[in-house]
């Protein structure tokens, strides 16, 4: 049993343990963003700015914590976000992962970095129960290698594409190049058809360009998924209320507002920023949900009563991985359970619906707190 000053009881405590745990390369792939790392600090201290305004005296002992993705009710509105390489945290990476958001019940996307096929990841979920997973996918210059990514993933049930957006080039990333990062050997990648010796023999940086489309567009992108899946499309990586426009005009199903947890371009806004005026350019018309600096069951408040429906979270993941595989994983969600649905009952709320603007107001450099 862990002592007293080793208890995990937050996200933060997890992260200080994956520090501990990681090795350097690894940890600082995971943790580290572009350039300055403005955007990478910034999405976890926006949400500082943001203050609560509870509602007392109201019967909170029956709250329902409940939304629907992907046609499913979730146990509540976060689910974990794709992100790449999760052998390194651990070796049973994304099954581990998948088993514990099935335990959760709540949703995973695969990244087409994963560790492990599409086929695997999914199998692993549905040995512990019902679960629905989201691909993340790129856009690449093989078009029948992508093509082959998406049949495989519908064929093993995912509900959704999550098409990355904001990547038609690598951000810079100074941690990786200086750290000369590459994954562990014996790792591969099997939905992008690359095995260990391949990905051994270029760096990140070279790998990435090698499959990556630069030349990636709306018109070209959407229409041809489109005609190839009957999976929701979802845009990964949307900052401006123009781009949701965008993504309604072309039939997209739903937007993840998202910087890509800092790690593309820097100096961009922190998601929670850019959340209120894309969701206000949503105006119900397409699913809003949004990833970045989500650490505590109260961001996740802050974030419906922002115009999200759902969060997702990456690096909590990563760093439940790193504390105890699955079962890391799921000590992870359920803090952040914990915590949201006490956040919800001191908050006077008893559903996910009655979390609105009201229930915030943001602090202002003069003093008093404006009211949203």
């Amino acid at each position: 049993m862990a002592s007293p000053s080793n208890k995990i009881l937050s996200i933060s405590d997890l992260e200080k343990s994956a520090f501990r745990t990681l090795p350097v390369g690894t940890r600082e792939f995971y943790n580290s963003g572009a350039t300055n790392q403005v955007t990478v600090r910034e999405n976890i201290s926006a949400f500082q700015k943001y203050r609560l305004l509870p509602r007392v005296l109201r019967d909170v002992s029956q709250v329902n914590t409940t939304t629907r993705v992907f046609d499913r009710d979730i146990t509540f509105p976060l689910c974990v976000s794709p992100a790449g390489i999760q052998a390194m945290a651990h070796p049973d990476g994304e099954l581990a992962t998948s088993k514990a958001c099935a335990r959760m019940g709540v949703s995973m996307g695969i990244s087409s970095f994963a560790n492990n096929s599409v086929e695997q990841i999914t199998a692993a979920g549905r040995e512990v129960g019902p679960i629905d997973h989201a691909m993340q996918l790129y856009s690449m210059n093989d078009r029948k290698k992508e093509a082959r990514i998406v049949r495989r993933a519908e064929a093993a049930g995912c509900k959704a594409i999550f098409l990355t957006a904001d990547s038609p080039v690598l951000g810079v990333r100074y941690n990786e190049w200086r750290n000369g990062f590459q994954p562990s050997p014996g790792l591969a990648y099997p939905m992008l058809e690359k095995s260990s010796e391949d990905i051994q023999k270029q760096s990140h940086d070279d790998g990435f360009t090698s499959f990556n489309s630069d030349s990636h567009s709306w018109e070209k992108e959407i229409p041809w998924l489109r005609s190839i899946t009957n999976m929701e499309i979802w845009i990964k990586g949307i900052l401006s209320p123009e781009d949701v426009e965008i993504a309604i005009r072309y039939g997209c199903d739903g937007v993840l507002i998202s910087n890509h947890g800092g790690r593309q371009l820097d100096e961009t806004p922190a998601t929670i920023d850019a959340l209120p005026a894309c969701a206000q350019a949503a105006r119900g018309r397409i699913r809003i949900h949004v990833d970045g600096g989500i650490r505590s069951g109260s961001d996740i408040f802050k974030a419906l009563a922002l115009g999200a429906e759902c969060c997702w979270v990456g690096r909590p993941m990563l760093w439940g991985l790193a504390y105890n595989g699955e079962q890391g994983v799921q000590l992870m969600l359920e803090i952040m359970y914990k915590e949201f649905k006490r956040c919800m009952q001191l908050a006077g709320c008893k559903s996910i619906s009655e979390i609105s603007l009201a229930s915030l107001a943001v602090v202002r450099a003069d003093g008093p707190l404006s009211r949203l």
